[in-house]
């Protein structure tokens, strides 16, 4: 694979020469509307069948000739990739760049809201092979404990089961629209109503035929931070061998009385949970100031915390299939697909400027006499974060969420990523796998 960034003067027929790529394969894997969509600073991905390069970081022990050996590669191909890297002068935590024809192997998972068509079952049937689970968002819980179901989950249930795809029931602690603190707190705080919580999921997963759970409790009141460690092991002892997934706040250190992260007892969680999908998506948000939402010095803050206190082998990490755009100087930020903000920066005839501190893209744009400032990501930004996912030994990453069109990352799964697959269980029976 290559990526080409487009300078002032390029065109789409200039670039499909380049590369030997048809003009048509261009726009479809970019998700570009006419062959004259280009913008200065516009990242494209060009699958010519080259491997992406795999991320190490040199631990105790290693020499190139080990770290080669492992990558089914050659010491002579590592050097030259990584210019002024001496094979006698390796220093630990180092990071080096190995080309190798080993895929990257991970379990993904995509979260998508109930949906009957559109682009949640679009994306799903396209990239169903590129996605270990589907956590579907439909599910909440009263104030004493009882979950209960928002939408109409079985269409998306339904066809993920058919797609191989191993189906988790999501809930959250939404009330109104919004993550409730108080809620989560007062069903926590109650052994009762933690039983009801956990039958009630339960119920429910066994009911619709679910692979597991994937529990998001935002907000968590710190003081019920020990409580939501417990709930969180009956559940998954009444789950068994179906999947607990959770997804904690991102942080870089344990704060017990934070409000926002104090109530996820990272190793403690890390100890009950089959897979904990760390948040790393919060840098950037809605109403803060704009700012990239992944950072990629950000990100990898937050993984080396995380997998000091959480096996790297259980842990995701969070990616995001939408941007940001701004209002200036105030305002909450409005949020849009990777791929529409993209295409707003096109069609508005913006320059995309790539920040390489934060490894992420933004630009801005003037409306009606108001500066918008947009924070987006690229498969420039994607590819560094799935190297952070590889070089930390990550078990995979999630997508939020599946409803939103990102045709660069799907394109760039399918020619560098080897994504696993679970056989679907369900209290003891293995549904086929279709």
């Amino acid at each position: 694979m290559s990526v080409h960034v487009v300078k002032a003067g390029d065109s789409l027929w200039a670039i499909s020469n380049s590369y030997r790529i048809s003009v048509a394969e261009l726009i479809r894997v970019n998700g570009l509307v006419s062959a004259t969509d280009l913008i200065p600073g516009l990242a494209l991905y060009i699958p010519d069948g080259r491997r992406a390069e795999r991320l190490y970081i040199i631990k105790h022990g290693d020499t190139l000739w080990k770290i080669s050996q492992r990558y089914n590669t050659t010491v002579q191909r590592i050097l030259a990739a990584n210019r002024g890297v001496s094979p006698d002068r390796l220093t630990v935590g180092q990071k080096i760049l190995i080309p190798s024809p080993n895929l990257l192997r991970i379990e993904s998972l995509a979260f998508a809201f109930p949906a009957t068509g559109g682009a949640v079952f679009t994306n799903l049937q396209q990239q169903a092979d590129r996605l270990t689970y589907l956590a579907i968002t439909a599910y909440s819980f009263t104030t004493e404990g009882y979950a209960y179901l928002e939408g109409n989950d079985q269409p998306l249930l339904t066809r993920s089961k058919q797609l191989n795809v191993n189906p988790l029931l999501m809930i959250r602690n939404i009330s109104n629209g919004q993550f409730n603190a108080e809620l989560v707190g007062r069903v926590l705080e109650s052994e009762n109503y933690r039983s009801n919580l956990v039958e009630s999921i339960i119920n429910f997963v066994r009911q619709k035929g679910y692979g597991g759970a994937s529990v998001d409790f935002e907000f968590v009141p710190p003081e019920r931070r020990n409580d939501f460690t417990q709930f969180l092991r009956d559940l998954k002892i009444a789950l068994g061998s179906l999947v607990l997934h959770v997804s904690v706040h991102a942080k870089t250190a344990d704060n017990p009385t934070n409000r926002l992260a104090g109530g996820h007892d990272y190793r403690a969680i890390g100890n009950v949970a089959d897979i904990v999908a760390v948040m790393t998506i919060e840098f950037g948000y809605q109403a803060g100031p704009p700012n990239p939402v992944s950072p990629i010095w950000w990100v990898e803050e937050v993984l080396r915390y995380a997998t000091a206190n959480i096996s790297p082998k259980k842990m995701q990490a969070a990616f995001p299939l939408y941007g940001y755009d701004w209002p200036r100087p105030s305002g909450s930020a409005r949020a849009l697909s990777v791929l529409n903000a993209q295409n707003q920066a096109i069609s508005r005839g913006s320059v995309i400027i790539y920040d390489e501190n934060a490894a992420a893209p933004r630009y801005d744009y003037w409306q009606e006499r108001i500066q918008h400032i947009v924070w987006l990501e690229d498969i420039r930004s994607y590819i560094r974060k799935y190297q952070l996912v590889d070089a930390y030994g990550l078990l995979g990453v999630t997508y939020w969420h599946l409803g939103l069109n990102f045709p660069q990352n799907w394109e760039y799964m399918k020619d560098n990523i080897l994504v696993e697959k679970k056989i679907f269980t369900r209290y003891g029976n293995d549904y086929d796998n279709l």
